[in-house]
Parts: structure tokens; sequence; C-alpha cells
């Protein structure tokens, strides 16, 4: 059904001529309950300020604060706080809130159209995002599938990866079905990327429906699985092995592909790879025909420095070995768009296209909302005002004086496990003893406290980014901090400052 409704919407198409937080770890601001006024004998409709709420929350009985404003790094709630948004949301309002530039291009947008199908028009923004995507690799990623997540990107990848081998010549690889990827990672919270994806407290009520045909390795997470005195090349050998290992158990010539974050986001708590371990996973899957997929939602589009995070590993391979790391396949999304619209996109390398194009010529798959003018429009200013704004140097220079911050700050702090990070994505693991590396029990929720207090007191009125299960997917906590890009020094000197006295505020 699949392949001929694909086929039928080519053919018209031619006629005619596309994270949450964790519920159960997001500290929520304590408010009042409402009580539920929808059952009173005369059915009036109530006011929505005396209403229980509609929607369907993290949590049920309780209603998040509401803003009623924004502008910078500053939100602003219906109770008269105003909070410095040091994680854009969950990584994603890069240039700030409420630029009006941005604003400017969704309404002209607007006014030419706001709405048509992809497989059957095109749009010219949805086209200038799909160039700028390709050229700033150099063309090395040559096509680009527009949705409007992350999650459907990594959706989207999966699907191609398989339609790839059904279309390989001269002989397609129809055996090819199966999945490897990490542990301790996140790709989304559909069936398929929760598939990949693997942290054990957002997987288990589904495990039973989830797909079978994925295999998890370990990730790549120093701070806690490097060996005393193992040396990063050792520690990557060890890792690329363990890979290896995986294909000949599943049998090489049955796995599709391997997909990782180039840089671990919220779940791992932004732990950037070691120097070679990306180009030595890419070398296995090379090496046993698999495709290498990166998943940059979070870590792409400028977040870590660069508009590509895997760019930034190129850089360390030898010379005279060839273009370097170049995924086959990779998703991005959050920095696309900055949270003016939703929008996430899959970029597609130039060889996997290329077998496209000499097999059935089209994608089988597509969405509604795929291409969405509006939000290309958005994101077409969003990354406007990036280069404009030479936003990715500030994000190099930035990031770097954050993380020297929070080693001088909170560094020496006897709860501090770990601060890792690259650009500005930054996260701090805590611990109950530096020695030994043991975590909190969960049932202490360390991550959710210092997030609830740093939003819940004035002196702090700061929005933190918590994450718990960083060891195992059960114990470890991690806050992380991801502010906009357009950030300046006193704006890290805030964010040190209030980050610093929530967390002493709980651990002392």
């Amino acid at each position: 059904m699949a392949n001929t409704t694909s086929t039928l919407i080519a053919n018209l198409a031619e006629k005619v001529s596309t994270t949450p937080l964790k519920p159960a770890q997001a500290a929520k601001v304590d408010v009042t309950e409402l009580e539920d006024n929808t059952a009173s004998s005369d059915h009036q409709v109530q006011p929505p300020s005396e209403r229980a709420s509609s929607i369907l929350h993290a949590k049920l009985e309780r209603k998040p604060a509401t803003i009623t404003a924004s502008k910078g790094n500053y939100l602003y709630t219906s109770d008269g706080d105003e909070i410095f948004d040091a994680t854009c949301g969950a990584a994603v309002a890069c240039i700030g809130h409420n630029d009006h530039r941005v604003k400017d291009a969704i309404v002209k947008q607007l006014d030419t159209v706001e709405y048509c199908y992809a497989p059957f028009f095109a749009t010219e923004a949805a086209e200038q995002v799909a160039t700028m995507l390709t050229d700033s690799t150099g063309g090395q990623m040559s096509k680009v599938f527009i949705v409007s997540s992350g999650t459907e990107a990594v959706e989207a990848a999966l699907k191609l990866a398989r339609q790839y081998f059904t279309e390989l010549r001269p002989r397609p690889q129809l055996q090819r079905t199966k999945f490897i990827a990490r542990r301790q990672s996140y790709h989304g919270n559909t069936l398929g990327s929760l598939s990949v994806g693997y942290h054990a407290g957002r997987r288990a009520i589904y495990e039973p429906i989830l797909a079978t045909n994925v295999a998890h390795v370990s990730p790549c997470y120093p701070y806690r699985d490097m060996k005393p005195g193992e040396s990063n090349d050792e520690y990557v050998a060890r890792l690329a092995q363990e890979l290896d290992d995986t294909f000949q158990s599943l049998g090489p010539d049955t796995v599709c592909a391997f997909i990782a974050e180039t840089v671990a986001g919220l779940t791992l708590g932004c732990v950037p790879p070691v120097p070679g371990y990306l180009q030595a996973m890419k070398d296995v899957c090379d090496r046993h025909g698999a495709l290498f997929i990166l998943d940059e939602v979070m870590s792409g589009m400028g977040r870590t420095g660069t508009l590509h995070a895997w760019s930034q590993e190129s850089e360390s391979v030898p010379s005279g070995s060839g273009v370097g790391l170049i995924p086959d396949l990779q998703t991005v999304a959050k920095g696309l768009g900055a949270g003016y619209a939703p929008i996430g996109a899959l970029l597609v390398n130039k060889r996997v296209v290329d077998v496209l194009s000499h097999g059935t010529g089209a994608f089988t798959h597509s969405q509604t909302y795929q291409g969405h003018p509006v939000a290309c429009a958005a994101a077409n200013a969003v990354q406007q005002i990036i280069r404009e704004e030479n936003l990715l140097e500030n994000v190099r220079v930035m990031g770097a004086k954050l993380g020297e911050s929070l080693r001088e700050r909170l560094g020496g702090h006897k709860n501090v496990g770990d601060i890792r990070g690259r650009g500005l994505l930054w996260g701090l693991e805590f611990v109950q003893s530096k020695s030994t590396k043991q975590p909190f029990p969960p049932s202490d929720q360390i991550a959710a406290r210092i997030h609830n207090t740093g939003f819940k007191q004035r002196d702090f009125a700061i929005s933190l980014l918590p994450g718990a299960g960083v060891v195992d997917g059960h114990n470890g906590d991690v806050i992380v901090l991801a502010p906009a890009y357009n950030i300046t020094a006193a704006d890290v000197e805030i964010i040190v400052d209030r980050l610093d006295m929530a967390v002493r505020a709980v651990l002392g």
C-alpha cells in the first residue's frame, strides 16, 4: 500500500508541475491546583482563568506556569516573574524570544501562501531552506526532506535507510532490516525513534510494542566508562570492537544502519565524543556496508559551535585519509527554526540520493506538513540572523567562557562529578561522592529539585533543563544549559551565578 500511495502521489505531483522534557523527570512549578468547574449543574462555561486546564499536561493534576510575554533571554509569567531562560526551552529558542525579524518573515509568508501540499506544489521558502542546508555541507548532503520535528526526521531517516538497500544496484539487499544504536541515547518519542533510542525509564511501559530489530551498544561516556589508565585511542578501539562484534552477532549483511547523536544530549548529559570515536564508528559501518546516521537534532545547527557538529570531527581526521567524517543521513531540528515554528529536516548524502535516482526515483514516505511554507520562512529568517550576526563565532567564544566559568564556580563542589560540553551545550552531572561517582538515588530527584529551586526562587529566577537516569536509565542526575547563541559575557555571569545559588540551595 505504501509503494502504491507513493507512486500515485509522485505521478500526481508530476502532472501538477515538504523532546520534551521527560514527563516523569521534568520538575514543575508548584501552583495551586485548580478545581474542575466544568461539572456545574447549569453547564455554564467558566472563564479560562477559573477552569481546570483541558490540556493533557505532563502532570495531569498540575498546570505549569503561564507565560504571558517574552523578550530575548527572558520569559514573563502571569504571576509577574521574570525568568532567565538558560536552556532555550529544550535547546530550541537559539536566537532568543520574540525577534521581530522572524515575525515579519512569517507574516510575509502568510501573505503569499500559508500551506500547500509539498508532493503537489513547491514553495520558494522550502527551496531556500533546502539550498541553505545542502550548500552548508559543500553539496556532500545533496537533498533535504523537511518535516516538523526532530522525531519525524529520525523516522524518515530510518525509512530511507531501509529503502536505500531495497533499491541498491546491481543487487538489492533485502535482508538488511536491522539497526544498531546506543544505550543512553535519545532519538524521539514515536515508536520507531523510541526503538532506536535507549532510556529505560522512557521505554519501560512501551517495551512490548517497540521494534525488536534494534541492538544497542555502549555510548561514548568517558567519565564513567573509561578504564583507569586507558588512553583515548584504546577507549575508541574498545568501543569500535564492540560495534564490530554486534555487527557480527546480528549478521553483518542484515544491518541497515548505525545511528548516534554526534554530541549526546539530555539523556546522557551533553557528552562530546572523544577524538576519533565517530570516525571509528563510521569505519565499522563502511566495512560492513551499513549506513552511518548522525542525529544532530540538539547538537546541530550551531548549538555546538558549527552548523554541523560532525564538521568538527572532520578537523581531526589525518590528512590524506579522504573527505573525513560525513554521514550518510543526518537529522536536524531545534536550532533550524529556533522555535518560531515547528521544523526539522533530514539531510541525505549524495551517494544515497544516487541510489534512489537510479531506482524508483522517489522517497516512499510523505507527511501532511512536510515543507510547511510558514515554518520554512521562519527558519530562513533565523538562519539569516545567525549568519549576519556571526552567531556561530559567538557560540564558540561564549561557550568556552561558560565552560570555564562553570568549572571555576562549581567544579570543586563536593557533589558535582563532571562538567562537560561543547559550544553552548553544557551538562553538570551530580554524584554523592566524587571519588566513587556514586549517583544519588532516583527518589532524591536532585536534578528536578535544582530546576524547581531555580525556577521558584525569585532571587534565582532561572529556567534549567533537568535530566535523570543518565547512568543507566534510572540513576544519575544532570542539569543541562543551552542558552541562546547571542548571549553576552554578562549573560554568562548571570547563568553561572543563578545556577550556583540553586545548586547550593539544594546540596549545600
